[in-house]
């Protein structure tokens, strides 16, 4: 219908390359846990992705059918849609993924986000909520945000203050013993050395 709203991106591909670029985008998904892509493709991934999640939460025969057509790997995939990451998200209403954006990862400037599985290995917002309690001093209690980011990252993960604690004694750690000293900033535009290359006849 003319000036209809669109039901999802087209991502000016025809029909067939975009339903493969996005089972390329999930099955990279659950396989790593998290993806670096353009903005646009990480939305449409993540309504995929929890689509599947809802499947292996019936956990039905048709559910395995269905997440069998779209994995590029089933037989590797299939098993842990099934089994550790149905585990992880039974208590949690929805809301399985997380699409963060990042600076853009390609010389065209086109807007990059990554796009996660939260309370994995590998959640950000878990690592930066831990990497900003960790360099709290000692007399001064957290904000309002960090209190805000500490209940969501633990809120529907097992053992979520414990994991918590454990990674900001390690960040402490870290920060203790590390005495490396940063790297020079790069200069965008070496005048220096082209000066010093100049030629005259």
């Amino acid at each position: 219908m003319a000036g209809g709203r669109l039901q999802f991106r087209h991502l000016s591909r025809s029909s067939s390359h975009r339903q493969a670029l996005l089972r390329n985008l999930v099955t990279s998904l659950f396989k790593h846990e998290t993806i670096s892509t353009t903005w646009h493709k990480a939305k449409e991934a993540q309504r995929l992705a929890e689509k599947l999640i809802t499947l292996a939460k019936k956990d039905t025969e048709a559910s395995r059918r269905r997440a069998y057509q779209i994995f590029y790997t089933p037989e590797r995939l299939v098993p842990k849609l099934f089994g550790p990451i149905k585990e992880r998200y039974l208590e949690r209403p929805g809301g399985y993924t997380r699409v963060l954006r990042i600076e853009p990862l390609k010389e065209d400037q086109a807007e990059s986000a990554i796009l996660e599985l939260v309370d994995g290995p590998r959640d950000m917002r878990f690592a930066m909520t831990a990497k900003s309690l960790a360099r709290l001093p000692r007399d001064r209690q957290m904000n309002e945000i960090t209190a805000k980011n500490v209940k969501k990252v633990t809120q529907f993960r097992k053992d979520g203050v414990k994991e918590l604690r454990e990674m900001i004694t390690k960040m402490k750690l870290h920060n203790s013993t590390y005495t490396e000293e940063p790297p020079e900033k790069r200069r965008v535009y070496p005048e220096d050395r082209m000066r010093r290359e100049r030629h005259y006849p």
